[in-house]
């Protein structure tokens, strides 16, 4: 694995601080599933979990989606993977390629990077459907690295039950 990654600044102020923690774990997921071909990808835990690297991908391009680009920008769009609002369907690896993936991720990601750099402040505003209530650009990026965080935990076990590679 090749750790690119930029680490997030000691002394910066809050949005550019949030906004490098968000793109360092961005860039650890690619970073764990770096060099891995499509079967790799879909490699489960154990039983009874259906877990995989690639249903990891699939499933944070929906997170992307949902919270920036529906919740803060009010985008009216279906999920990636699933017309019927149905956010597991996501953790299927079986429907897609880690090429189909990974590009779906990066296009979610860029479209959040866009929203993000063009809002006014941190105190922007969107509805969270589900929760029903408004919730602040702060508060979705803060989610946002807390889900990175959360599974990139899981996508380092994934990786070292798949060949062995620990780290960062």
């Amino acid at each position: 694995m090749t750790d690119d990654r930029i680490e997030p600044p000691r002394t910066a102020g809050e949005r550019e601080t949030l906004r490098a923690y968000l793109d360092f774990h961005r860039a650890t997921l690619a970073m764990k599933t770096e060099g891995l071909g499509d079967e790799e990808l879909r490699r489960q835990s154990m039983p009874p979990s259906t877990l995989s690297l690639l249903g990891l991908v699939r499933h944070m391009a929906e997170v992307e989606r949902v919270w920036f680009r529906k919740t803060i920008n009010g985008e009216d769009l279906p999920l990636v993977w699933s017309d019927e609002g149905d956010y597991q369907v996501a953790y299927d690896a079986s429907r897609s390629t880690g090429a189909e993936a990974f590009d779906a991720w990066r296009r979610e990601v860029e479209h959040a990077r866009r929203i993000e750099a063009e809002a006014e402040s941190l105190d922007v505003r969107g509805f969270q459907a589900r929760w029903g209530e408004e919730v602040t650009l702060r508060m979705v990026m803060l989610h946002l690295i807390h889900e990175y965080a959360r599974h990139n935990g899981h996508a380092d076990l994934l990786r070292e039950g798949i060949d062995g590679t620990v780290g960062a």
